[in-house]
């Protein structure tokens, strides 16, 4: 990934897929021009890999957690891919400041504790080590909440991490499962929606 090829797909999805010209200057919009160039890159890596495993009829382990503190995607994507300093002298050509665009990424609203960092450590380990693991999870569209303090009492609030998506995530409509649980559900609206 060279840094021409980097800075021309850069402006092609700020340009075409995210609508923007150089007058937007919102910086999320950068965020996720650049997480596409990225995650392109990472796509290949992984039908790669999917290919090799298929090929050699491998052993997959598969690694349920409830929970997944896996960081920021943008600066962990960069280093496994060894793009650091080409994609940030890109951006630098570009006018765009990296730490900037690595800020602009939300956390992940999957995980707030022990559980969900030691799940992200094993899928980190096992990356690594280039062994066949999935990590399989729930997608919280809520995230974990927050609280606060109003009139001196806690007041917990949901953590709205994908209100504006999540670039990362490849929908698979072809996997889609309704899933049900004993009882009854309410169905409520607030004013967000």
């Amino acid at each position: 990934m060279d840094k021409k090829e980097i800075e021309s797909d850069f402006k092609r999805y700020y340009g075409h897929r995210l609508g923007r010209d150089e007058n937007c200057k919102t910086l999320h919009y950068g965020y996720e021009a650049l997480s596409m160039v990225i995650s392109d890159r990472l796509t290949e890596q992984a039908k790669k890999t999917y290919n090799v495993y298929k090929k050699q009829d491998c052993k997959r382990a598969y690694y349920l957690s409830m929970e997944f503190l896996m960081g920021r995607t943008l600066s962990n994507a960069m280093l496994n891919l060894g793009v650091n300093d080409v994609v940030s002298q890109a951006m630098y050509d570009l006018g765009l400041d990296m730490e900037e665009l690595i800020d602009a990424e939300p956390d992940a609203g999957l995980g707030n504790g022990g559980l969900g960092r030691l799940a992200a450590c094993f899928i980190d380990s096992c990356a690594t080590l280039r062994l066949p693991v999935t990590g399989y999870g729930l997608r919280y569209e809520y995230g974990m909440f927050s609280q606060t303090i109003v009139n001196g009492e806690q007041v917990e609030e949901p953590d709205h991490w994908l209100r504006n998506g999540n670039v990362w995530e490849i929908e698979r409509i072809e996997y889609i499962q309704r899933i049900k649980f004993g009882g009854h559900t309410e169905r409520h609206i607030d004013e967000n929606g």
